[in-house]
């Protein structure tokens, strides 16, 4: 059982990611946003339990669905805000949006926004993590549907083969874009196939965001301690469709309503209650600071300069130092 600190650090973590989250969908409906979002509603608690056990110099490496991961490592809303709505004090400088934020400085290495496109990113920083024996872990988000993708199964068999510090975490959250992982995916857990690499593979309640802090406490310490890399699933559901504006065609209400009763923040209140952790007014003030910072997040994004059109052809490349060739 987490002590009291962590205990309350978790909860803040998915109540802040819940507050970006709604601000995002209200901006977008209201045509501020331009391009895509793909909002982490319900997943919560994936991303606070597994950053919890993280170090600020530990990576991870993201999906298309990747503000609750970044919020989790300590990205900072305000500059993640300005990205989203297209401004120059965005992390990609307002060019990147939603799918491609990323914030080296916390060990967060990007939201992607190709289907499996992370795992051999994640495979990487877990090899240089290794042949610098920093005592590094990389720990690479996906979804179900990624699990399907070739690039699964690479990354998969090389950091077995090299017992890699990694930690592969399935957010399985039922459907890939609109296709549901029961026609999908060939097996009822995706923590299944960690058995053909024989690594560990474990599948936990995702919506349960003790259970996931304890699953992905002890994959971490083991792929720290040099045991490997595990593949955890954490069984949860997204509450809104694929993105703002999905039609949602693909799945019935009354299955929507049945995961939002599971929804992680109240299970997770509900516990913190019942422990005697936090009371009603302890967590209102959580929820409104939370409110607050995004509020704040939204008026500095608002508040900051569009990308200068003459700048849209800069960063594409690495600079090289004085008297070193590029190779370009």
């Amino acid at each position: 059982m987490p002590d009291r600190d962590t205990l309350i650090h978790i909860y803040t973590t998915m109540v802040r990611i819940r507050a970006f989250e709604e601000k995002v969908e209200e901006l977008f409906l209201a045509g501020k946003i331009p391009g895509f979002v793909h909002l982490y509603i319900g997943e919560e608690g994936v991303a606070s339990g597994v950053c919890a056990s993280l170090d600020r110099s530990d990576y991870i490496v993201s999906t298309h669905r990747g503000h609750g991961h970044c919020i989790a490592k300590g990205a900072s809303p305000r500059r993640m805000m300005a990205e989203i709505l297209g401004k120059s004090t965005g992390y990609c400088k307002g060019k990147g949006g939603s799918m491609h934020i990323a914030d080296f400085s916390v060990g967060m290495l990007g939201a992607n926004g190709v289907v499996g496109g992370g795992f051999n990113i994640a495979v990487g920083a877990a090899l240089s993590a290794k042949m610098r024996r920093s005592g590094q872990v990389a720990v690479c988000f996906f979804g179900d549907g990624a699990s399907n993708r070739g690039t699964f199964h690479e990354a998969m068999n090389m950091a077995s083969v090299f017992d890699l510090p990694c930690v592969f975490v399935c957010e399985h959250n039922q459907y890939a874009s609109t296709t549901p992982s029961t026609y999908s995916v060939s097996v009822k857990d995706v923590a299944d196939r960690a058995v053909g690499y024989g690594i560990p593979g474990v599948t936990v309640d995702g919506n349960d965001v003790l259970a996931v802090y304890e699953a992905a406490r002890e994959a971490i310490a083991r792929a720290r301690q040099g045991g490997g890399p595990t593949l955890l699933e954490a069984k949860t559901y997204r509450i809104k469709g694929h993105f703002v504006g999905d039609p949602e065609r693909y799945r019935d209400r009354s299955e929507v309503e049945r995961w939002r009763e599971k929804c992680p923040i109240l299970r997770f209140e509900d516990r913190l209650r019942a422990d005697g952790v936090l009371g009603d007014a302890e967590m209102e003030g959580i929820r409104s600071a939370a409110h607050q910072e995004i509020l704040e997040a939204v008026s500095f994004a608002e508040e900051s300069a569009y990308p200068d059109p003459d700048d849209a052809f800069s960063d594409l490349y690495a600079s090289c130092a004085q008297g070193e060739g590029c190779g370009i």
